[in-house]
């Protein structure tokens, strides 16, 4: 009789009372309340409480879209909502508040040493601001690549992560801009479309609310690709990510500058450079994303041979259509609860298929066997409400069978085929239910060897 390998054991390890995970959430939480409770005080007396509130009613209208967005990126595989509000409060608080300190104190001794307010202003804006914010936003992307390593798998956790960061910061920078614009305009008696607040929010929320989020995406991205790179390559992980940053301070310093390009300096940035790479970095994601579910649709058939999942399912899983199908198809059947099991059996399905292609590429970690186990024994808890939704999802969507108008001997076809309309025999679709699954065989040379035991049930020998 098979049976299962035993947990991994830890020695017990006395951990003092700082290294502890509530000391260390305690702290990290405090220091952002503390940020955020600074920068509203920095923000409330450069705005006034009036200013304040305008430009916060302005600056809040293009966070929940670019919350979404990235939401919408990250739907392959999901982060947990904790990373996100993280990265968001890191950059509305702790990023926002070092800029505004490290950059008016330098704009103020480059000021005072070279007796040139304005071109202090200008190389604040061109060099100081972009250096300092970017390393500031970067700063998040950072804590969560080496704190959540689990949760940062490659370069659309990179974007994601990044781009809630500067989010968080664009929102922070809004409040301050449009509501010393408000201000201004209260000082001119400006209204409408002429006043400098109608200009500053068309600018900065209707024309380049993905400005910031764009520019740390670039930091984020070289992140994502040091985290694909296996442990041999120390260098070129450590590189990457410093590339990616020196691309993104690049890039900000171009926005911020083109106002010393003339009159229409800044709609030619927009148009040559920003709009353009806008475009590039959202064909990269998508494309990557697309390349997550192949990785899907190829994992996941050697837990089908192992019994862990039905035939169906890895074509079902590695399309979005078909997963959204199976949620929508379980919340009409077994209600929000039954959606919320089929989306957290999408998502545990998911991590199964990259957990194993990392542990085929080596970079897995010595914990593999109790991640994996975990999360199978997951899948097969929720397997009652989630196969019957995906088994419908994938028959509606599934290819038609291709109708083959000759006679083919059943041991030629590959798929057998069934007998179809006018004589012709017509070819299942390879997604189609099959015979029941059985448990693992000991021979057979598809299921990795690391994966030695069988899902529980009556047909486990």
């Amino acid at each position: 009789m098979a049976t299962c390998p035993p947990y991994p054991t830890r020695a017990h390890r006395h951990t003092h009372w700082w290294q502890r995970s509530w000391v260390r959430y305690g702290a990290l939480i405090t220091l952002l309340a503390l940020s955020g409770l600074v920068i509203l005080a920095l923000v409330r007396e450069q705005t006034g409480t009036q200013g304040f509130l305008v430009g916060l009613g302005l600056a809040v209208l293009p966070v929940p879209l670019l919350i979404a967005a990235f939401r919408w990126l990250d739907r392959v595989d999901p982060g947990p909502w904790r990373n996100l509000l993280f990265c968001f409060a890191w950059g509305a608080c702790a990023a926002a508040l070092i800029a505004i300190v490290a950059n008016s104190f330098a704009t103020r001794w480059i000021a005072t040493a070279t007796a040139d307010p304005a071109g202090a202003d200008t190389l604040g804006a061109t060099v100081i601001a972009p250096v300092v914010e970017e390393s500031a936003k970067a700063a998040a992307v950072l804590l969560v690549f080496l704190f959540r390593r689990r949760d940062f798998t490659g370069i659309v956790d990179g974007v994601v992560v990044a781009g809630v960061t500067a989010t968080g910061f664009a929102f922070t920078e809004n409040i301050l801009y449009l509501g010393t614009a408000f201000g201004t305009d209260q000082l001119t008696g400006d209204s409408g479309i002429a006043s400098v607040t109608a200009a500053t929010f068309f600018v900065r929320v209707v024309m380049s609310p993905f400005a910031h989020p764009l520019f740390t995406v670039l930091t984020g991205i070289g992140f994502g690709i040091a985290a694909l790179s296996t442990g041999r390559h120390h260098l070129r992980r450590a590189l990457l990510p410093l590339a990616g940053l020196l691309l993104a301070m690049g890039m900000h310093a171009l926005w911020n500058g083109s106002a010393a390009f003339g009159e229409y300096g800044f709609f030619a940035v927009y148009a040559a450079f920003m709009v353009p790479a806008f475009g590039l970095l959202t064909w990269l994601v998508i494309w990557t994303r697309q390349r997550e579910l192949g990785t899907v649709r190829a994992e996941l058939p050697a837990y089908v041979l192992a019994g862990w999942l039905t035939p169906v399912e890895p074509y079902a899983l590695g399309s979005m259509r078909a997963r959204r199908i199976a949620r929508q198809y379980a919340r009409r059947h077994a209600g929000k609860e039954g959606a919320r099991a089929v989306a957290r059996y999408e998502a545990c399905a998911t991590s199964v298929a990259f957990l194993r292609q990392r542990g085929r590429r080596g970079r897995a970690g010595a914990d593999f066997t109790a991640r994996e186990r975990a999360l199978l024994e997951t899948l097969w808890h929720l397997r009652g409400v989630a196969r019957p939704a995906l088994d419908y999802a994938a028959r509606a969507t599934a290819p038609p069978p291709v109708p083959v108008p000759w006679p083919v001997p059943p041991w030629v076809h590959p798929y057998g085929g069934t007998q179809g309309a006018y004589g012709l025999r017509t070819a299942p679709s390879p997604y189609a239910p099959q015979a029941p699954y059985a448990a693992q065989a000991p021979h057979n040379p598809y299921v990795p060897p690391y994966h030695p035991y069988a899902p529980p049930g009556p047909h486990r020998p």
